[in-house]
């Protein structure tokens, strides 16, 4: 029989065995082509063989596989799929939904690695919370949306529904939900930040030998500050419909809430709105230790000795404090000694102090411990007044220092020379040039007020070309280890960039007090994920997550269920996933069959 004729009939083949026992007992099998033709007398189905292929053992399989991939070729996948469901009878299936999943799913890996679910879980238990797995799921649901696309509290509930499928989150979340999870944050912040610390040097065999600390500021985007607020609420509380004009009602105070949003010096250059001052403790590895939040108006020496108070309860061993030239005071300095700890800290060369001067005017040789770093020691003083200092010097930067000061002194000769004659367009220009931030650092005024170049100041600035000045109050660090130990505060700059342009610190909307220290935790933690990931997948996070969301969780759906499947995984998701050490994801994540009686799952 041909194919054509096959066809004609619309017959459905399909390959049978049979079977005979031989008179020695043994039994032979064989394989056969065969279609179901209908009886005229009886009505019932019968096998007719079309052709016999011959005893199963003697079969030519491979020439039946390049029949069938003949037959696949012909028909197409399309016909071919059909041809299944026409075959056994199943009804059409339905593809609902595919959202991204692989970046939620490996931050939700290092979420369990670092135990965050164990402690806020243990602490919902000890708050007794009903849910506690639902209060955790929403905390994590809120990390991980810092990390993958930060939006608001309010706008979160339909990112979670619609733009990513973030495993443990709940379904049922809203606003006041995501508040009353952040107030619970917030109330074990200290429980928190230890206990994820402690994991996270565990899990990476940290060496917390050096921290890392810094500040920065974020700002909000209202009109008023904290004090002004609280003067606007006192005014309309004293308003009592009498003489002089109604004042502006204010927005709900909260009462007795100390002022937190005030004006002070903005990192962000937005001196026009109230901020908050946010501290940093890294390693040298980059992972975040503990955050810190304060009043907008705090100066950045203050926060020493809270910081160094918050982290003595701790146990480390014995710590090198690394921090900028912002926290030099001698009280500050007194404060990171306590306790037996030691500190690296940035000292302003242009201060005019005695021994910073002392130290830059020593003579001595340059050793070279790296490319363009160099370094030399000079201890100044006895006993309790004993400085060791270390010069820092890069050859590139101090070319680079040398060609923007012959710049700047080029720029000035013109200007001097563009000078008005007289009147008060001179003087405006002439304070404006003296006033200037870079140029002013080279002008003095002669007698007659004029402003002219002081050749003592270029050469002091000659003399900073390219360096900078580290003070230690550790002997058994060597002078390598101190430049590269400050060296490495670049690390706390490279996490306030990721706090602010990938993890949206700023600009806050928030107005209470504990909800702003509640947003800056739950950017901490998301920082603190986003780290270990860059760390073990020696990749930033932006690219790892842009081929892990390549990974999606599918949703299909048929009159008999649903079942819910992710997309093969590609081999840099597989060695992504490997790297963090997070198993990955099955390939059917459920199979949902529906009972006679039960509504379908997808109505």
């Amino acid at each position: 029989m041909t194919w054509k004729v096959v066809r004609a009939y619309r017959v459905v083949m399909y390959l049978r065995t049979s079977s005979r026992k031989n008179k020695d007992g043994s039994t032979a099998e064989y394989v056969q082509l065969a279609h179901n033709r209908r009886d005229s007398e009886s009505g019932t189905p019968k096998a007719e063989i079309l052709y016999n292929f011959g005893r199963r053992e003697l079969v030519d399989v491979e020439a039946l596989r390049r029949l069938v991939r003949s037959i696949n070729r012909f028909l197409g996948p399309r016909d071919e799929l059909a041809a299944k469901v026409e075959e056994v009878g199943a009804e059409p299936m339905r593809f609902l939904e595919s959202r991204p999943v692989g970046a939620a799913f490996m931050l939700r890996g290092v979420w369990q690695q670092l135990e965050v679910d164990r402690v806020l879980v243990e602490m919902a238990k000890k708050r007794r919370i009903p849910d506690p797995g639902w209060v955790e799921g929403a905390v994590f649901a809120m990390v991980a949306n810092r990390a993958l696309e930060p939006v608001s509290k309010h706008a979160l509930p339909p990112w979670l529904e619609q733009a990513v499928y973030a495993p443990a989150a709940p379904d049922n979340l809203y606003d006041e939900a995501l508040y009353r999870a952040m107030d619970f944050l917030l109330a074990g912040d200290e429980e928190v930040q230890r206990s994820v610390f402690f994991a996270t040097a565990s899990l990476l065999n940290l060496e917390v030998d050096l921290l890392l600390y810094d500040t920065t500021s974020s700002y909000f985007e209202m009109e008023d500050d904290d004090e002004e607020r609280a003067e606007r609420q006192r005014r309309w509380e004293d308003y009592d419909g009498g003489k002089g004009p109604e004042p502006i009602k204010p927005r709900p105070q909260v009462v007795n809430e100390p002022a937190f949003r005030m004006e002070g010096y903005s990192r962000d250059r937005r001196p026009d709105l109230a901020q908050v001052v946010v501290g940093l403790a890294v390693t040298r590895e980059g992972i975040p230790v503990r955050c810190w939040v304060w009043p907008g108006n705090t100066a950045d020496a203050a926060t020493v000795e809270e910081v160094k108070r918050s982290l003595s309860g701790w146990r480390l061993n014995r710590v090198v404090w690394a921090m900028d030239r912002g926290m030099v005071s001698e009280e500050n300095l007194r404060e990171l000694q306590r306790g037996g700890a030691h500190y690296i800290v940035g000292e302003r060369m242009r201060a005019g102090k005695r021994l910073v001067e002392a130290a830059l005017s020593r003579a001595g040789r340059y050793k070279k411990v790296a490319d363009n770093l160099e370094v030399k020691e000079v201890v100044i003083g006895q006993g309790e007044a004993r400085r060791r200092y270390v010069v820092v010097r890069n050859p590139a930067q101090a070319k680079r220092d040398c060609e923007e000061r012959d710049l700047a002194l080029k720029q000035i000769a013109e200007r001097l020379e563009r000078l008005p004659d007289g009147g008060e367009e001179h003087t405006k220009a002439v304070c404006k040039l003296v006033s200037h931030p870079t140029l002013g650092r080279y002008l003095t005024r002669d007698r007659k007020g004029r402003p002219v170049v002081d050749q003592t100041k270029v050469k002091a600035e000659e003399r900073l070309d390219g360096k900078y000045l580290v003070v230690t109050s550790d002997d058994t660090l060597s002078t390598e280890d101190v430049a590269l130990g400050y060296k490495q505060l670049a690390e706390v700059e490279r996490a306030w960039r990721s706090l602010k342009s990938q993890l949206d610190l700023r600009p806050m909307h928030h107005r209470k007090t504990d909800r702003i220290k509640a947003h800056v935790l739950l950017c901490w933690l998301a920082l603190l994920l986003v780290r270990v990931v860059e760390v073990r997948c020696h990749k930033t996070w932006p690219k790892v997550r842009q081929e892990m969301d390549r990974l999606h969780r599918g949703v299909f759906a048929t009159d008999s269920g649903c079942f819910v499947q992710h997309t093969e995984l590609t081999q840099l998701q597989r060695e992504h996933l490997k790297a963090v050490e997070v198993a990955p994801p099955r390939r059917f994540e459920t199979i949902q069959p529906v009972p006679p009686d039960a509504p379908h799952p997808t109505a």
